[in-house]
C-alpha cells in the first residue's frame, strides 16, 4: 500500500526547475530517505507532500490531494524540521498544552513518559536548552501524536554526533512500527544508511535513484584493490576511484559479484560514497556529510 504517489510532480521558481516531472512513491511501514545535494529539490518535494505549496503534476498524500486538503492530511501526518524553530519562550509545559489543544491525536501521557527520560524541567524555557534537549522536546511533541505520515527535515542539523544517534534511535524504539511511515531528508547519510528500508536521490531536481535499500546493497559494492589489480579493476568502469590507507578503492554499479571478489576485498557500498558519484555534490565533502 502506498501512502504517498508522485507523478510528473513539477515545481518552478521563476526561471529555476525545482522539481522536474517527478515519479515516486512511499510504501507504508518504510524509512525512506529522500536525499541529495543543496539545491536538489527534496525540501520542495517534501513542502508539497505537506501542502505547504501549489506544484504541477499528481500528488496524491493518505489518500489526499495535498494542497486543497492540507487541513486533513495534517489530521494524520507530522512534521520536524530543524528544531531551532522552537520559539525561546515557549517553555516545555506549555508545549505539551499547546500540542493537546491542536492536535487530536495527540497522546499526553506518551509525551510527559518520553520527556520524563530526558530530565527536561517542565517550566524550562526553550531558549535556556541546549540544542540537543530541544530537539528531544521537539520529538517528544511528535512522537506523541498518532500519525500514520512522519516528515523529517533535516531533524538533527547542528547536533553533536550522541544526540544524532539518540534521536534516530528513538525514531526506531519509540515511534517506527508496520503501521507507520517516515520519510526523512538529512545530509547525514551514513549516520541513517542502517535505519532506511528505501531511498530517493534527487539531483537536479530529477530523481537519480528509487529503489529498496536491499536493491542498493546488491547493486552498489566498494572494493579495496591493490595496485597490482588496479588495471583489470578500472576496465570494469567504476563509478569513482578514491586512496583509502595505502589502496585504492573504487565503487562499483552492478558489476559481478566474483569478478569483484578476485579483485581484491569487497565491502558493502557507503550511502555517501554512492551519492557523491552520482550527483554533483563536492567531492571533497567528508564521510557522512555533505558539503552545502
Amino acid at each position: 500500500m502506498n501512502l504517498v504517489t508522485a507523478k510528473g510532480l513539477t515545481k518552478i521558481y521563476g526561471k529555476k526547475v525545482a522539481l522536474d516531472r517527478v515519479d515516486f512513491t512511499v510504501g507504508q511501514g518504510r524509512i525512506v530517505g529522500l536525499l541529495g545535494p543543496n539545491g536538489a529539490g527534496k525540501s520542495t518535494a517534501l513542502q508539497a507532500m505537506l501542502g505547504l505549496i501549489s506544484y504541477a503534476g499528481e500528488l496524491n498524500v493518505l489518500g489526499r490531494e495535498p494542497w486543497h486538503q492540507r487541513a486533513e492530511l495534517m489530521g494524520e501526518a507530522c512534521f520536524i524540521a530543524d528544531a531551532a524553530v522552537l520559539p525561546g519562550w515557549l517553555t516545555a509545559r506549555r508545549a505539551l498544552d499547546f500540542m493537546a489543544g491542536l492536535h487530536p491525536r495527540f497522546d499526553r501521557a506518551k509525551a510527559e513518559a518520553f520527556l520524563a527520560r530526558t530530565g527536561i524541567e517542565r517550566a524550562a524555557k526553550v531558549r535556556t536548552l541546549s540544542k540537543g534537549m530541544i530537539a528531544q522536546l521537539h520529538l517528544a511533541l511528535v512522537m506523541a501524536i498518532d500519525a500514520r505520515l512522519l516528515v523529517l527535515d533535516e531533524p538533527t542539523l547542528g547536533l553533536d554526533l550522541a544526540y544524532r544517534k539518540r534521536f534516530f534511535d528513538s525514531l526506531l524504539d519509540d515511534y517506527f512500527d508496520q503501521d507507520r511511515t517516515i520519510v526523512v531528508s538529512t545530509h547525514q547519510l551514513d549516520e541513517v544508511q542502517h535505519i532506511l528500508t528505501d531511498l530517493i536521490l534527487l539531483d537536479r531536481g530529477k530523481v537519480v535513484l528509487d529503489l529498496s535499500m536491499e536493491a542498493f546493497e546488491a547493486r552498489f559494492a566498494e572494493v579495496a584493490v591493490p595496485a597490482s589489480k588496479l588495471a583489470a579493476a578500472r576496465a570494469l568502469k567504476p563509478l569513482s576511484e578514491r586512496q583509502l590507507l595505502g589502496r585504492a578503492s573504487l565503487l562499483f554499479d552492478g558489476a559481478d559479484p566474483k569478478r569483484l571478489a578476485a579483485l581484491g576485498e569487497v565491502r558493502p557500498a557507503s550511502l555517501s560514497e554512492v551519492f557523491l558519484a552520482l550527483t554533483d555534490a563536492p567531492a571533497a565533502a567528508p564521510a557522512g556529510e555533505v558539503a552545502a
